[in-house]
């Protein structure tokens, strides 16, 4: 019996700037254990005149979490946060009971061509950290733990695994791996994980009990302790999940929580500009106007 419960494609959806490819939320699967929300940003190649201008936007009830292969974002938000996160950094926000955020080309490449590709997820806190005052934390990608097993690379972005414990202050029990091969090679990690696992797969392929997989997909496991692969030459997957909330999580927007209501007035709040601002920001994000 395959150890695959099902598999996810890239859907194109439009954040403003330009077209990613999301991941998380689905149809079928709302959720990876506390993990709600996985964007696929570029890779993209923007001419001199193009830039990502994601003008400031609020956030309840969760953790974000950037990481990028390529390019250059600059942070800011209403907590004070300025930070230009680069390739193999952590940038990680908790909004708890909200916060507002921008993200753009920072300045000294705006007038250049470059390039954007990296990762944009969302972690949801646990019901008693929903209301925590917002903060922010950047992790150099040097002090990202890292092993080898064989010729296969893993980073331990996020979480414990392996006995390698990321800096990135996470809220409840998860892990989000990074792997790379340079062979082809059979991996199992099984024992290292727990509750529920998602792998996906950026470049390269694998395969699994008979079958291929190509880039830009999305495998849930129906056991994480059963996870075990073969990964091609050059490949690199995400692998990442963790023990579920007992508690549904709601997403509206870019509000998630466990209480409809906490969602509502936070809604009612941003479309009444009661949010507080960002020092030396100007427009902002209005509330989509979704179809009742």
């Amino acid at each position: 019996m395959s150890n695959i419960s099902l598999i996810i494609e890239e859907r194109a959806a439009n954040v403003g700037s330009f077209l990613v490819g999301r991941l998380l939320p689905f149809r079928q699967k709302r959720a990876v254990g506390p993990f709600v929300f996985l964007d696929h940003m570029g890779p993209e190649e923007l001419k001199d005149y193009q830039n990502l201008d994601v003008p400031p936007h609020p956030h309840i009830g969760l953790s974000t979490l950037t990481y990028l292969f390529e390019g250059a974002i600059m942070h800011r938000d209403t907590i004070g946060s300025e930070v230009e996160i680069k390739p193999g950094a952590v940038n990680w926000m908790t909004a708890g009971k909200g916060v507002v955020h921008s993200e753009r080309t920072p300045e000294y490449l705006r007038d250049s061509e470059k390039s954007l590709h990296g990762l944009q997820i969302w972690v949801a806190l646990p019901k008693d950290l929903e209301d925590t005052e917002p903060s922010f934390t950047h992790i150099e990608a040097e002090q990202i733990p890292s092993l080898q097993l064989g010729d296969v690379k893993v980073k331990v972005i996020a979480g414990e695994v392996f006995g390698k414990k990321s800096p990135v202050p996470v809220h409840s029990k998860l892990f989000f791996l990074e792997i790379k091969s340079f062979e082809a090679r059979k991996i199992n990690i099984g024992e290292e994980l727990f509750g529920e696992s998602g792998l996906y797969i950026l470049e390269g392929a694998i395969k699994s009990e008979g079958h291929k997989y190509e880039a830009r997909q999305i495998l849930i496991a129906k056991d994480s302790s059963l996870c075990e692969f073969e990964m091609l030459a050059n490949t690199t997957v995400y692998i990442f999940g963790g023990e579920p909330f007992p508690e549904e999580r709601y997403i509206d927007w870019n509000f998630v929580s466990s209480s409809k209501e906490k969602l509502r007035k936070a809604r009612e709040m941003w479309e009444n500009q009661k949010f507080p601002e960002i020092p030396g920001e100007t427009g902002f994000v209005p509330y989509p106007n979704f179809k009742k």
